[in-house]
């Protein structure tokens, strides 16, 4: 991995411009890792023009905002893709204009499309490694509150608040470091919670109509009209994939969406089922206990739930 870090470094140092991307439908990971690294270099190398973009996603505006970029930018630029395991969900596809395309991920290697791929499946997020990046070149006395806020809400993220079993030691150490910056973490994760007061009602609905069965799979269809009776967007009626993560027994869970020209299925487990897998299976893929697919009829939608179940 140092060595790696040290080719990307040298990349950086390079180039008179960077332009920083991420995957659609981002998380607070995606921010975190992609925000944090631009204003790491900003830091770094002050004289250099650094650009994250990418669409925003409204829940997450509290963490940061994109810069705005023409086509002509992407010349003679190096283009650095954060939290994003295969091309296609690469948010801005003007990405492959730029000079060289590098990947920092650590999500399990599908397709790598990066002419160097730092890719670590051990760290608990993109953002972990990134602060590994700081440290491995000893600048943590160069960063500020602006760098470690967004790594730690990009940490916080891809482990659920440290109860994903993808946080490990060193994960916590790191974010023992992070905390140790002047930003009020406690305010930040109560932005990150915080839903709107119009949205409540619909969490009620998913409470009273999520499927459990006795093998510890529960799943919820959340179809057009449902949108539409509660006034409510499909990415906001994503936020609410874990409103069931605490019933007991629970292993399994997914929650699908109809978002017109798909069903968007979000799939969520604990400790040792493993589901990327079979997201993998169906075109869609992510982490073990957290991955996403997408499907075209509640048909498909009830034969994705089926191969869930068999991990059971």
């Amino acid at each position: 991995m140092e060595i790696l870090m040290n080719d990307i470094m040298k990349e950086i140092e390079s180039t008179d411009k960077v332009i920083i991307h991420r995957h659609v439908r981002p998380d607070p990971d995606a921010y975190g890792s992609q925000l944090g690294l631009k204003y790491y270099l900003k830091l770094k190398f002050p004289d250099k023009e650094i650009y994250a973009v990418g669409e925003a996603e409204e829940s997450l505006n509290f963490i940061g905002t994109f810069d705005q970029v023409e086509d002509e930018t992407y010349q003679d630029a190096l283009v650095i893709v954060c939290d994003t395991a295969n091309a296609p969900r690469i948010d801005d596809q003007r990405y492959a204009l730029g000079a060289r395309v590098l990947k920092i991920d650590h999500h399990p290697a599908v397709d790598q499309y990066g002419e160097i791929n730092l890719v670590n499946t051990n760290a608990s997020s993109t953002s972990e490694i990134i602060y590994d990046m700081i440290l491995h070149f000893n600048d943590e006395s160069i960063i500020n509150a602006d760098v470690a806020r967004v790594l730690y809400l990009g940490i916080v993220g891809d482990t659920g608040r440290f109860l994903f079993n993808n946080t490990t030691q060193h994960t916590m150490e790191i974010a023992g470091r992070l905390i140790g910056f002047p930003f009020d973490h406690n305010a930040e994760l109560n932005k990150m919670s915080e839903k709107d007061p119009r949205l409540m009602p619909f969490q009620g609905y998913v409470l009273q109509n999520f499927e459990l069965f006795e093998d510890g799979y529960c799943q919820v269809r959340i179809t057009k009209d449902v949108l539409e009776q509660f006034n409510i967007k499909s990415n906001e009626a994503s936020q609410f994939v874990n409103t069931i993560a605490d019933i007991r027994g629970l292993k399994i869970w997914m929650f699908g969406v109809d978002e017109g020209d798909q069903i968007r299925c979000r799939l969520r487990s604990k400790g040792q089922f493993v589901i990327n897998d079979v997201a993998s299976d169906f075109g869609g893929g992510g982490h073990p206990n957290a991955s996403g697919v997408s499907v075209y009829s509640w048909e498909e939608f009830d034969l994705l739930a089926k191969a869930l179940r068999q991990k059971l």
